[in-house]
């Protein structure tokens, strides 16, 4: 089976998750399907359709985070001494040549991406474009709106 990149933050919000649904979410919906069963009728009973559904789709997450952690390689970028070049989890600030607009994102597995926190995806082209260059290197990234020209200004490996 083939394993899938996850830094050591992203592997430890999923457990984390994992442990809230199990050990908190669950025992909640199981206590609100008893007591909407006590209601009486179940063909029309709202509540406990509506616990029913929720249950189903935490029980749906839990074996979704189950699996994600099982394919996952936990990468800890912290073990790997600083070499100057982009790998997967460092922290990349770039300079867009046509704006002068400075990014940093930082590189994560496909389900920790999160743009509006500056993760993005090992598979995004951003990432495919700079892994492997350093500091100082000027790349052209093709992305949906065409080209952009940046250049990597510092890597950091946190």
């Amino acid at each position: 089976m083939k394993k899938f990149p996850m830094t050591v933050q992203g592997a430890k919000a999923l457990e984390e998750e994992l442990k809230y649904l199990k050990t908190e979410r669950r025992p909640e919906l199981s206590k609100a399907i008893g007591e909407a069963r006590e209601l009486g009728d179940l063909k029309e009973n709202a509540e406990y359709h509506a616990a029913r559904e929720q249950q189903g789709m935490v029980e749906a997450r839990i074996r979704d985070i189950e699996a994600k952690l099982s394919n996952a390689h936990i990468i800890d970028i912290s073990s790997i001494p600083p070499s100057g070049k982009v790998i997967f989890g460092s922290t990349v600030e770039l300079i867009n040549m046509d704006t002068n607009e400075s990014t940093v994102y930082q590189i994560v597995g496909d389900d920790e991406a999160d743009i509006k926190e500056g993760k993005i995806s090992v598979s995004s082209p951003i990432a495919r474009a700079i892994i492997g260059k350093e500091e100082g290197e000027v790349i052209l990234i093709r992305i949906p709106s065409g080209e952009v020209e940046y250049e990597i200004i510092e890597v950091k490996h946190v």
